[in-house]
């Protein structure tokens, strides 16, 4: 059975996570694991419902995931050559590349797909786990830079950190702020202990 999400607003809990409604799964290719500057792990400390998956592929969703899961109701950050053509900051895709209703798409999730690793480790893992067809297509087009670009080299004005681009999915997928800013709280102090 599964258990449904009540909390309308994201929260602090006790151990000072905050509750999100969407879930956010990481596919972490594992030289990226080893990497000092490797933002997934503060993903996950700091929300409810994450989870970092490390490996090169896996069969299906619920087998990265660990449960059951229908993938109709997910979405991946799609890798793409697709450009959003609209100033909106989150762009749900079509087979066909063609634009959707992304907040419709988003209300209608139950959670997200991040890859996590460089651009070729993220292409390798992107390559190796076809199942991720299955889900929806979600483009990133920020308004601002990364944050992430103060200490390394991003290859794309669009290339976030994987904290960056959970908090970006977040703030348009949540009732309220709360998980996108404690996200990019954790990033920035990230930042202040490499400066």
């Amino acid at each position: 059975m599964r258990q449904a999400y009540t909390a309308l607003t994201p929260r602090a809990t006790l151990f000072g996570m905050i509750e999100n409604r969407l879930f956010v799964l990481i596919l972490q290719h594992p030289q990226e694991k080893r990497q000092a500057l490797s933002t997934a792990a503060k993903v996950t400390a700091t929300l409810t419902r994450a989870k970092v998956a490390v490996g090169l592929s896996w069969p299906n969703l619920p087998r990265a995931l660990g449960r059951e899961a229908d993938p109709r109701r997910w979405g991946v950050l799609y890798l793409g050559s697709a450009r959003p053509t609209s100033r909106a900051e989150i762009v749900a895709l079509d087979r066909d590349n063609e634009a959707l209703d992304s907040q419709a798409v988003l209300r209608g999730l139950e959670g997200i797909v991040l890859i996590d690793g460089t651009w070729s480790q993220a292409k390798n893992l992107w390559w190796r786990n076809p199942w991720l067809l299955k889900l929806r297509r979600l483009v990133l087009n920020p308004a601002r830079p990364a944050l992430y670009g103060k200490i390394r080299r991003e290859p794309r004005r669009e290339a976030l950190s994987t904290i960056e681009a959970a908090a970006l999915v977040l703030r348009h997928a949540e009732a309220g702020d709360g998980a996108a800013e404690a996200l990019l709280a954790g990033l920035e102090s990230l930042i202040a202990t490499v400066r």
